[in-house]
């Protein structure tokens, strides 16, 4: 693994472990933590806090190798918001509950809600990516 590759991927970690923890707060006060719990047959808060951290870190790691294809990471931000979005609570969550997907319920209003935090989540991953990127740049034109 190139150098680039694994502070890309290293980013994306850290990016998805503070994104997970704000989104993570949002779902709490929502009840979401608990149902995403249920997906695995628990009922304990401390289950879904852990299944959504290491869906986080998975979706942080995702987006540092993302930015391989994607240059812009604002585009790549939204692109990437809208594709876990697809992916997590109208596809996979739904089915894991025995429920079917939850395509057909995309535009209403409780689903737009999830797209706008599922989009939130991937700006604070972006951000925190830019920022560490930046920071090493710096400290790289420093040294140099």
């Amino acid at each position: 693994m190139t150098n680039s590759a694994s502070k890309a991927i290293k980013y994306g970690i850290i990016g998805g472990v503070i994104g997970g923890i704000v989104f993570g707060i949002m779902m709490q006060m929502q009840g979401m933590i608990l149902m995403l719990a249920g997906t695995m047959g628990s009922e304990s808060a401390v289950m879904g806090w852990m299944i959504h951290m290491i869906i986080s870190v998975i979706f942080g790691v995702s987006f540092g190798v993302l930015t391989f294809v994607i240059r812009n990471i604002w585009a790549l931000a939204i692109v990437f918001g809208i594709g876990i979005w697809i992916v997590g609570p109208l596809v996979i969550m739904p089915m894991m509950m025995g429920m079917g997907t939850n395509l057909a319920n995309a535009f209403t209003p409780d689903q737009l809600m999830s797209l706008a935090t599922h989009l939130f989540f991937s700006f604070i991953v972006a951000i925190v990516f830019n920022l560490l990127a930046k920071r090493a740049s710096v400290k790289s034109e420093v040294a140099a």
